[in-house]
Protein backbone atom coordinates (compact mmCIF):
# COMPACT_ATOMS: atom_id res chain seq x y z
CA UNK A 1 0.00 0.00 0.00
CA UNK A 2 1.25 3.46 -0.86
CA UNK A 3 1.65 5.66 2.21
CA UNK A 4 0.39 9.23 2.43
CA UNK A 5 1.90 12.43 3.84
CA UNK A 6 -0.24 15.50 4.46
CA UNK A 7 2.02 18.52 4.84
CA UNK A 8 1.41 21.89 6.47
CA UNK A 9 -0.75 20.81 9.42
CA UNK A 10 -1.69 23.37 12.07
CA UNK A 11 -4.91 22.04 13.60
CA UNK A 12 -5.34 19.23 16.13
CA UNK A 13 -8.63 18.20 14.51
CA UNK A 14 -6.88 17.65 11.21
CA UNK A 15 -4.14 15.70 12.95
CA UNK A 16 -6.72 13.45 14.60
CA UNK A 17 -8.39 12.87 11.24
CA UNK A 18 -5.09 11.67 9.79
CA UNK A 19 -4.88 9.16 12.62
CA UNK A 20 -8.42 7.94 11.94
CA UNK A 21 -7.68 7.57 8.23
CA UNK A 22 -4.44 5.70 8.80
CA UNK A 23 -2.27 8.34 7.17
CA UNK A 24 1.40 7.61 7.82
CA UNK A 25 2.99 11.07 7.87
CA UNK A 26 2.05 14.59 8.92
CA UNK A 27 4.27 17.50 7.93
CA UNK A 28 4.89 20.53 10.16
CA UNK A 29 6.41 23.49 8.33
CA UNK A 30 9.10 25.39 10.23
CA UNK A 31 9.83 27.88 7.44
CA UNK A 32 8.58 31.34 8.46
CA UNK A 33 7.94 32.55 4.89
CA UNK A 34 5.44 29.76 4.26
CA UNK A 35 1.68 30.30 4.75
CA UNK A 36 1.78 26.90 6.48
CA UNK A 37 4.39 27.95 9.04
CA UNK A 38 3.82 26.80 12.59
CA UNK A 39 5.87 28.18 15.52
CA UNK A 40 7.44 25.92 18.13
CA UNK A 41 4.77 26.25 20.84
CA UNK A 42 1.69 25.41 18.70
CA UNK A 43 3.72 22.62 17.14
CA UNK A 44 4.42 21.31 20.63
CA UNK A 45 0.68 21.19 21.33
CA UNK A 46 0.11 19.19 18.16
CA UNK A 47 2.93 16.76 18.82
CA UNK A 48 1.73 16.19 22.38
CA UNK A 49 -1.63 14.96 21.08
CA UNK A 50 -0.65 13.19 17.88
CA UNK A 51 -2.12 9.74 17.16
CA UNK A 52 0.44 7.06 18.09
CA UNK A 53 0.89 5.62 14.58
CA UNK A 54 1.29 9.01 12.88
CA UNK A 55 4.86 10.09 12.08
CA UNK A 56 5.68 13.79 12.41
CA UNK A 57 7.95 15.25 9.74
CA UNK A 58 9.52 18.66 10.35
CA UNK A 59 10.05 20.66 7.16
CA UNK A 60 12.99 23.07 7.15
CA UNK A 61 14.49 25.21 4.37
CA UNK A 62 18.25 25.73 4.48
CA UNK A 63 18.19 25.59 8.30
CA UNK A 64 21.02 26.37 10.64
CA UNK A 65 21.79 23.89 13.41
CA UNK A 66 20.33 26.43 15.83
CA UNK A 67 16.98 26.50 14.01
CA UNK A 68 16.61 22.75 14.21
CA UNK A 69 17.86 22.63 17.79
CA UNK A 70 15.24 25.24 18.75
CA UNK A 71 12.40 22.99 17.54
CA UNK A 72 13.47 19.55 18.76
CA UNK A 73 13.04 20.15 22.51
CA UNK A 74 9.44 21.23 21.84
CA UNK A 75 8.39 18.79 19.12
CA UNK A 76 9.12 15.07 19.00
CA UNK A 77 9.86 14.70 15.30
CA UNK A 78 10.17 11.35 13.60
CA UNK A 79 11.91 12.76 10.53
CA UNK A 80 13.52 15.96 9.24
CA UNK A 81 12.60 17.13 5.74
CA UNK A 82 15.08 19.43 4.01
CA UNK A 83 13.36 21.42 1.28
CA UNK A 84 15.96 24.01 0.32
CA UNK A 85 19.31 24.08 -1.47
CA UNK A 86 21.08 21.91 1.06
CA UNK A 87 24.19 20.17 -0.27
CA UNK A 88 24.86 16.46 0.25
CA UNK A 89 27.47 17.42 2.85
CA UNK A 90 24.91 19.51 4.73
CA UNK A 91 22.35 16.72 4.61
CA UNK A 92 24.92 14.32 6.01
CA UNK A 93 25.86 16.74 8.78
CA UNK A 94 22.25 17.29 9.88
CA UNK A 95 21.54 13.57 9.85
CA UNK A 96 24.62 12.88 11.95
CA UNK A 97 24.12 15.72 14.44
CA UNK A 98 20.45 15.24 15.22
CA UNK A 99 20.21 11.44 14.92
CA UNK A 100 16.94 11.50 13.00
CA UNK A 101 16.04 10.14 9.57
CA UNK A 102 16.31 12.83 6.91
CA UNK A 103 14.28 13.27 3.73
CA UNK A 104 15.75 15.48 1.01
CA UNK A 105 13.41 17.22 -1.42
CA UNK A 106 14.63 17.57 -5.00
CA UNK A 107 12.81 19.74 -7.52
CA UNK A 108 12.33 18.43 -11.05
CA UNK A 109 11.59 20.11 -14.35
CA UNK A 110 13.52 17.94 -16.79
CA UNK A 111 15.63 14.80 -17.14
CA UNK A 112 18.81 16.70 -16.28
CA UNK A 113 17.53 17.37 -12.76
CA UNK A 114 17.75 13.65 -11.98
CA UNK A 115 21.54 13.78 -12.30
CA UNK A 116 21.70 15.08 -8.70
CA UNK A 117 19.92 12.06 -7.24
CA UNK A 118 22.88 9.66 -6.77
CA UNK A 119 24.85 12.07 -4.57
CA UNK A 120 21.87 12.48 -2.25
CA UNK A 121 21.04 8.77 -2.18
CA UNK A 122 24.28 8.27 -0.27
CA UNK A 123 23.44 10.66 2.56
CA UNK A 124 19.66 10.66 3.05
CA UNK A 125 17.01 8.19 4.23
CA UNK A 126 14.23 9.34 1.89
CA UNK A 127 13.95 11.27 -1.36
CA UNK A 128 11.04 13.55 -2.20
CA UNK A 129 10.46 14.70 -5.77
CA UNK A 130 8.66 18.02 -6.17
CA UNK A 131 8.03 20.48 -8.99
CA UNK A 132 10.33 23.45 -9.38
CA UNK A 133 8.89 26.59 -7.82
CA UNK A 134 7.94 29.56 -10.02
CA UNK A 135 10.67 32.19 -10.31
CA UNK A 136 8.63 34.70 -8.29
CA UNK A 137 7.78 32.27 -5.47
CA UNK A 138 9.23 32.85 -2.01
CA UNK A 139 8.57 29.25 -0.97
CA UNK A 140 10.32 26.23 -2.56
CA UNK A 141 7.34 23.86 -2.27
CA UNK A 142 3.59 23.84 -1.72
CA UNK A 143 2.99 25.93 -4.84
CA UNK A 144 0.37 23.63 -6.33
CA UNK A 145 2.53 22.91 -9.39
CA UNK A 146 2.89 19.47 -10.94
CA UNK A 147 5.77 18.24 -13.06
CA UNK A 148 6.03 15.60 -15.78
CA UNK A 149 5.58 12.43 -13.75
CA UNK A 150 6.95 10.31 -16.60
CA UNK A 151 10.41 11.62 -15.65
CA UNK A 152 10.25 9.05 -12.84
CA UNK A 153 8.75 6.24 -14.88
CA UNK A 154 10.67 2.98 -14.37
CA UNK A 155 13.33 4.81 -12.34
CA UNK A 156 14.74 2.91 -9.39
CA UNK A 157 16.42 4.58 -6.46
CA UNK A 158 18.54 3.40 -3.56
CA UNK A 159 16.21 5.06 -1.08
CA UNK A 160 12.41 5.06 -0.66
CA UNK A 161 10.83 8.08 -2.31
CA UNK A 162 7.76 10.29 -2.14
CA UNK A 163 5.95 11.90 -5.04
CA UNK A 164 4.91 15.51 -4.49
CA UNK A 165 4.03 18.59 -6.51
CA UNK A 166 0.52 19.73 -7.35
CA UNK A 167 -1.17 16.50 -6.35
CA UNK A 168 -4.87 16.49 -5.45
CA UNK A 169 -7.75 14.03 -5.31
CA UNK A 170 -8.44 14.51 -9.03
CA UNK A 171 -4.97 13.85 -10.45
CA UNK A 172 -3.22 11.55 -7.98
CA UNK A 173 -4.77 8.46 -9.58
CA UNK A 174 -3.37 9.46 -12.98
CA UNK A 175 0.05 10.11 -11.46
CA UNK A 176 0.18 6.72 -9.78
CA UNK A 177 -1.13 5.02 -12.89
CA UNK A 178 1.79 6.41 -14.90
CA UNK A 179 4.21 5.13 -12.25
CA UNK A 180 2.50 1.81 -11.58
CA UNK A 181 5.49 -0.31 -12.69
CA UNK A 182 7.71 1.34 -10.09
CA UNK A 183 5.46 3.32 -7.73
CA UNK A 184 6.59 5.70 -5.00
CA UNK A 185 6.57 4.50 -1.41
CA UNK A 186 4.38 7.48 -0.54
CA UNK A 187 2.63 10.54 -1.95
CA UNK A 188 2.82 14.00 -0.40
CA UNK A 189 0.14 16.69 -0.60
CA UNK A 190 -0.29 20.18 0.79
CA UNK A 191 -2.07 22.77 -1.39
CA UNK A 192 -4.20 20.03 -2.95
CA UNK A 193 -6.16 19.58 0.29
CA UNK A 194 -6.67 23.28 1.05
CA UNK A 195 -9.55 25.71 0.62
CA UNK A 196 -7.14 28.65 0.88
CA UNK A 197 -3.35 28.93 1.14
CA UNK A 198 -2.39 27.30 4.40
CA UNK A 199 -5.97 26.33 5.31
CA UNK A 200 -6.56 22.59 5.23
CA UNK A 201 -10.02 21.13 4.58
CA UNK A 202 -11.29 17.95 6.22
CA UNK A 203 -13.34 16.85 3.21
CA UNK A 204 -10.46 17.43 0.80
CA UNK A 205 -8.16 15.36 3.00
CA UNK A 206 -10.70 12.53 3.03
CA UNK A 207 -11.13 12.72 -0.75
CA UNK A 208 -7.38 12.64 -1.34
CA UNK A 209 -6.85 9.63 0.93
CA UNK A 210 -9.75 7.83 -0.73
CA UNK A 211 -8.31 8.50 -4.21
CA UNK A 212 -4.90 7.13 -3.24
CA UNK A 213 -6.36 4.05 -1.59
CA UNK A 214 -8.55 3.38 -4.63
Amino acid sequence: MIDIKICGLKDIGHLNLLGELGVAYAGLVFFPKSPRYIPAEPAHQLSAHKPPALNLVGLFVNPSDEEIAHILPHVKLDMIQLHGDESPARVRAIRSKFHLPVMKALSLAGEDDLSRVPMFEQVTDWLLFDAKAPENSHIPGGNGRAFDWTLLKNKKFARPWMLSGGLNSRNVTAALDQLRDNPPAAVDVSSGVEVDRGVKDLDKIKEFVSSVRA
